[in-house]
């Protein structure tokens, strides 16, 4: 099996569900790093630089979507996909993971070829492809070579799926998208990513943009979202 080259730190304090998830994961080709708690997980993420978390819920000592906010603040690591796995199966839970900071979560118990698809496809919208010229629109700029953002010159601390959200909606202008068809263009195809994640990320990319750019991000009443310079 061919390497993707890419790491990915697995933490969870039950070592039977590291070591399965580490098998389904180097079959597919991706190196595995462990941690059984929090500390052990920020030693590795510090000395390894990991290109993705597969975080549990339920840590001992701090949680999971405690390690996660705390990650998504730091400069060094705010760019660092997270999948949240979480044996809660509550919509609330769900959405305090992705308010946290997480890419994705997936609820256990879960197929390992699940896991690896949804980790496939977080890795892929994390690190977008595509058109490499700066795009302005009224003094904010997304520049996909430096993967930057910013308002007037200042930068934005952006995540990066709001990153791939903003990227698409600035090549995609003054047209109304559905929540289905974000997840679609934005997510990827055959992604088990629920329609209310879209407007999750929605409110963290207005968040980020600000209040000079937030209006730009507009809410179309029994459609979705559009991006427009011109009053909603």
């Amino acid at each position: 099996m061919s390497k993707s080259g890419k790491t990915v730190l697995i933490v969870d304090d039950e070592a039977p569900i590291r070591e399965m998830i580490a098998v389904a994961l180097e079959m597919a080709g991706y190196e595995c790093l462990e941690a059984a708690n929090a500390q052990e997980a920020h030693s590795h993420v510090v000395d390894h630089k990991p290109d993705m978390i597969l975080l549990d819920w339920m840590l001992p000592g701090t949680s999971g979507v405690e390690f996660a906010r705390r990650l998504k603040r730091e400069d060094l690591t705010a760019e660092l996909p997270i999948i949240m796995l979480t044996a809660k199966g509550e919509e609330d839970n769900k959405v305090q993971g992705l308010e946290a900071g997480a890419d994705d979560y997936i609820t256990k118990p879960f197929s390992p070829r699940e896991l690896v698809a949804r980790l496939k496809a977080v890795l892929r919208r994390t690190t977008p492809q595509g058109i490499e010229e700066p795009i302005e629109v009224g003094g904010l700029i997304l520049d996909p070579v430096c993967h930057r953002v910013t308002s007037f010159e200042a930068p934005i601390d952006i995540g990066p799926t709001e990153y791939r959200l903003l990227q698409f909606f600035m090549t995609h202008q003054e047209r109304a998208y559905s929540r289905a068809q974000l997840l679609d263009q934005v997510w990827g195809g055959n992604v088990y990513v629920e329609e209310r994640t879209v407007d999750v990320h929605i409110r963290r990319l207005r968040k980020a943009l600000g209040q000079a750019h937030e209006h730009l991000i507009q809410t179309v009443r029994g459609t979705g979202y559009r991006f427009s310079t011109k009053a909603s």
